[in-house]
């Protein structure tokens, strides 16, 4: 004889409970599944954000090390541009301190009878001289003199020469007045220097006027 077995529960709503109850594990599951997974996300970033931080802070670091260097550099390149700025001064002066010598020992060869200087006037290498003549033949052996004879005297060239308004004293008879330029080649000393390629450009050095 067959039993027929007949539940009289509510097994659907039995069913139903069951499949809330999975919905509502899988869902906490999933959100605790999430939560951890950004908190794993985040700590990795946080660690490569601070990794980085670390660097640029060193970075950082290492530039103000070197910003100081720089300036330290800077500092020493000025040190050393004035000290060489002093010994070209030094030297310049040392290489030009005969010129007026050179100069004045020159005009003196150079200077044929009949000229009488009145005012000698340099500017850089320029000289002007100026002065009377007893002749213009006078005045081109004076310039001829200071183009082939001279070794520290170059290029003359006549400005002026007029008849004298005026005779120096203790001259009788009447003169030319004369103006012209010449220029100054380097001294030994200079030539020295420029040839070690340390020379600085030629300053100027006032010669005497003379009378």
């Amino acid at each position: 004889m067959t039993r027929i077995r007949i539940n009289l529960l509510p097994h659907r709503e039995a069913k139903r409970e069951r499949q809330k109850k999975a919905f509502y594990f899988l869902t906490f599951l999933s959100l605790v599944a999430g939560v951890a997974l950004v908190g794993l996300v985040w700590s990795v970033l946080q660690g490569y954000i601070s990794g980085q931080q670390d660097r640029n802070n060193f970075i950082a670091a290492e530039n103000r090390k070197l910003d100081v260097q720089i300036k330290e550099i800077a500092t020493l390149r000025q040190e050393i541009e004035a000290l060489r700025a002093r010994q070209r001064a030094v030297e310049d002066l040392q290489a030009d301190r005969n010129q007026p010598v050179y100069l004045l020992d020159e005009l003196a060869k150079q200077t044929p009878e009949g000229i009488y200087l009145r005012a000698i006037k340099q500017e850089d290498r320029k000289v002007n001289v100026q002065g009377w003549a007893a002749s213009n033949e006078r005045v081109s052996e004076f310039l001829r003199n200071l183009q082939n004879g001279s070794k520290y005297l170059e290029r003359p060239e006549l400005i002026e020469i007029k008849l004298a308004g005026q005779s120096p004293q203790g001259v009788q008879r009447r003169l030319f007045e004369f103006s012209l330029n010449f220029f100054l080649r380097p001294t030994p000393e200079r030539a020295q220097l420029q040839a070690q390629g340390r020379a600085a450009p030629v300053r100027p050095v006032a010669a005497p006027a003379t009378k």
